[in-house]
């Protein structure tokens, strides 16, 4: 399946956009559930393009510079609310560097094991920082049925996966102080 496809009908189907508004977007709200490289987002622009789902206009900026403005088609609204309404399933265990390197952990020294425990719980804190800060800026929970209550549901489950990885951690890290 190309999830990206979705990923750029769902964003052009709240506004018209330029490739590069959208990259900016997958380096914002969407950063902490999806990421894409930005070679990947142009050829998937062209092939939407070619299969009727976007279209574009072509925008002067300044005297030279131009730039495509893309917008969803009513077959890409149609394509994109058929995807949106299905249940999905569930993902396999998405792979993970650390937990495989803690798997093998008890090589290291029981300090290098803490330091490399630490390292992680700081990462985690300063993402979970940052989420909570993006928080913040809701001054409540936004009306339902508005673009802004689904990007708070997905911040609420970022941050609460960040939260759950720093209570893990410092429980690995405690067991291994008391071992």
């Amino acid at each position: 399946m190309r999830t990206l496809k979705y990923a750029l009908l769902g964003m052009l189907n709240k506004q018209s956009m330029t490739g590069y508004e959208l990259m900016k977007l997958f380096e914002g709200a969407l950063s902490e559930f999806w990421s894409v490289k930005h070679s990947q987002i142009y050829p998937e622009l062209k092939r939407l393009t070619e299969e009727g789902m976007v279209t574009y206009q072509v925008e002067i900026s300044g005297n030279v510079l131009e730039k495509k403005l893309y917008s969803i088609t009513e077959l890409g609204k149609k394509d994109f609310m058929d995807w949106l309404g299905k249940p999905h399933k569930m993902k396999s265990t998405p792979k993970e560097e650390f937990r495989l390197q803690l798997f093998y952990s008890s090589a290291l020294t029981p300090e290098r094991q803490i330091y490399i425990l630490q390292d992680q719980l700081e990462q985690h804190q300063i993402r979970l920082k940052h989420l909570k800060e993006s928080q913040s800026s809701f001054f409540e929970v936004p009306k339902r049925g508005t673009y802004e209550f689904s990007d708070y549901l997905v911040l609420l489950g970022a941050i609460r996966r960040e939260e759950s990885a720093c209570d893990w951690l410092k429980e690995c890290i405690s067991m291994c102080k008391e071992n």
